[in-house]
């Protein structure tokens, strides 16, 4: 039985990770994510029903539009395929119940901002206020969940204007403030901020490469504090003791 519900999991997790990279296409451009159907950007041509199965339908074509032979870009599959992954990882840490809907909810939209975010270093506010009010519901402690999304909130806020004042330069969007309630809201005050001391070392080494290679000041900061989260739900027992041993 477990076995039919994990599977169940990874191909609903793929058919949302197909659904992420209109999303990611489309919201940005601010085109409807419904209408039309998916269709090549090159030609125009609508894809078939069976081109559009979540990572085989782009194995059959062979990453090319099969009207214009255009190339498509592997990012589709390799997004369907990560939603899969979440899928499962959620559903092992929650079972399968409403809070595998809203965690799971909550990390898929995560993915689709940090796409966005690398593509156009800004999100949308539909998006990123959407992960923020699912994220107060990840538990049965809606209040406290809030709670804590406000005091991460307001913490980011005024780091943001201390260093953005000293350094003369915007040091962080807005959309990473909102970022930062949702970080607040899936994991405690405690737990987030662990997260974002992981996200940010993790930024380390491509803002360098990033400043280096580009001469590109600016890195987009949401894909890392996105996994940074990840990482810290998912071990989330082991940096809680972590916590406690460095703090008591």
């Amino acid at each position: 039985m477990e076995n039919i519900e994990l599977l169940f999991v990874f191909l609903f997790g793929l058919c949302i990770g197909s659904f992420l990279n209109v999303v990611i296409y489309r919201l940005p451009k601010q085109k409807s994510i419904i209408s039309p159907p998916s269709s090549c950007p090159a030609c125009g041509t609508r894809i078939k029903p069976w081109h559009n199965i979540p990572i085989i339908g782009w194995l059959i074509l062979k990453g090319r539009c099969a009207s214009c032979g255009a190339k498509i870009s592997v990012r589709y599959p390799i997004i369907e395929l990560l939603t899969g992954i979440i899928a499962v990882i959620v559903y092992y840490k929650t079972g399968l119940n409403i809070f595998f809907i809203i965690n799971f909810a909550v990390f898929s939209t995560l993915l689709a901002l940090s796409m966005i975010d690398f593509d156009y270093k800004a999100v949308p506010d539909s998006l990123n206020l959407l992960a923020l009010t699912l994220a107060f519901f990840n538990s049965t402690d809606i209040l406290n969940n809030f709670t804590n999304a406000l005091i991460l909130m307001g913490g980011m806020s005024l780091i943001r204007y201390y260093v953005s004042y000293i350094i003369k330069r915007e040091a962080m969007g807005e959309g990473d403030i909102i970022v930062a309630g949702t970080m607040g809201a899936l994991l405690g005050v405690k737990l987030a901020l662990i997260a974002i001391f992981i996200g940010s070392a993790l930024a380390i080494l491509p803002s360098i490469y990033n400043r280096i290679k580009n001469n590109d000041f600016e890195l987009p900061f949401i894909p890392f504090l996105a996994l940074g989260t990840f990482i810290v739900w998912i071990f989330n027992g082991y940096f809680e003791l972590l916590w406690s041993n460095i703090y008591g």
